[in-house]
């Protein structure tokens, strides 16, 4: 597909960063629109799949970037252009069902991590989650589509979350080790492409074991 045929479809299908050139207008978290240029680094680097632009999986893979981006950094889920405000619903493994007011409130994280003696989602915020695995993961905790199983409407596809490990988790120091999650997920699309629904199914457990494996940091 041509860069004028790309071009032709959706903003929020294309690429995450030409989503951000069109900001007007927008309200953002802390004042300013998000950079990925250091992340986007290793994002390139370190991808494993590399989907032509245009077809199936590319779109879906940025759909979803763009859904990641506009959850984590715009402040009104009014303006998030990936979904459809008002029926939008997102859970994992079977659990409740979140509202897009209930994901800006909380954050994915604490939505979708189970209390464990790695991570309490009680006892933090949306800003405090962040913050965590952001130190955890200074190059980026990246996300990429491996394969599309079916869709649309009811898009069925396969993704990887990875990072290295470089940086503290809560009292345990970094031990270099890319950490991996690998998951499947169905989303309910539009007929213009915007996300109604999505349902994750992934294993975060070994994640949480992996960043808390490391040795209690001095104080």
């Amino acid at each position: 597909m041509s860069k004028d045929q790309n071009a032709e479809l959706p903003l929020w299908v294309q690429d995450r960063n030409t989503v951000l050139d069109h900001d007007q207008g927008v309200k953002w978290r802390n004042g300013e629109k998000p950079d990925y240029s250091y992340t986007d680094q290793y994002l390139h680097k370190e991808s494993k799949y590399n989907h032509a632009p245009g077809s199936l999986e590319a779109i879906a893979q940025n759909l979803v970037r763009t859904f990641e981006m506009e959850a984590s950094h715009k402040a009104d889920p009014q303006q998030w252009l990936s979904i459809v405000v008002d029926k939008f619903q997102m859970s994992s493994n079977g659990g409740p069902s979140y509202s897009a007011k209930e994901v800006s409130d909380h954050g994915t994280y604490n939505l979708f991590i189970d209390k464990t003696p790695g991570y309490d989602p009680e006892a933090e915020d949306f800003q405090s989650s962040f913050e965590l695995f952001h130190k955890a993961f200074p190059n980026g905790f990246l996300w990429e589509l491996m394969e599309v199983l079916s869709g649309p409407p009811n898009v069925t596809f396969k993704w990887r979350h990875w990072g290295t490990f470089t940086g503290p988790y809560k009292d345990h120091q970094p031990t270099g080790e890319t950490i991996e999650i690998r998951g499947i997920s169905v989303a309910k699309l539009t007929e213009d492409l915007k996300i109604l629904s999505v349902e994750h199914y992934f294993d975060n457990s070994t994640f949480l074991k992996k960043l808390t494996s490391g040795c209690p940091v001095a104080h």
